[in-house]
């Protein structure tokens, strides 16, 4: 199951985003780390990640962090329809085959 976890925390540096990118990349079943500088929030989108274990570990390094949601992230529902359906085109080869003359070809 795939989910979005959304967290709360305070980017007063870089080094604070680099930390906190590379703590959430490391954490078991990361697939998207992104960062959203204007609201403070971390997005982690992974599948079977402990929310509970990722914000622990952020708080060890980076002290104050809040877990604001945790959600399921679903497919749309756009990406279900059939593909169209392929009509062969009949294709003739334009190579013209000559016989071979095998006394011309093995001749002493």
């Amino acid at each position: 199951m795939k989910q979005k976890i959304v967290m709360k925390m305070q980017f007063i540096s870089e080094k604070r985003r680099t930390d906190a990118f590379k703590i959430a990349a490391g954490t078991t079943g990361v697939t998207n780390v992104s960062i959203e500088p204007d609201k403070d929030q971390l997005v982690v989108i992974g599948d079977g990640v402990d929310s509970v274990c990722l914000t622990k570990a952020l708080r060890k390094k980076l002290r104050c962090v809040e877990i604001v949601s945790v959600a399921e992230v679903k497919k749309p529902e756009d990406e279900k329809k059939p593909a169209a359906e392929c009509i062969p085109i009949q294709w003739t080869s334009s190579y013209v085959h000559y016989p071979m003359h095998y006394d011309l070809v093995y001749r002493w």
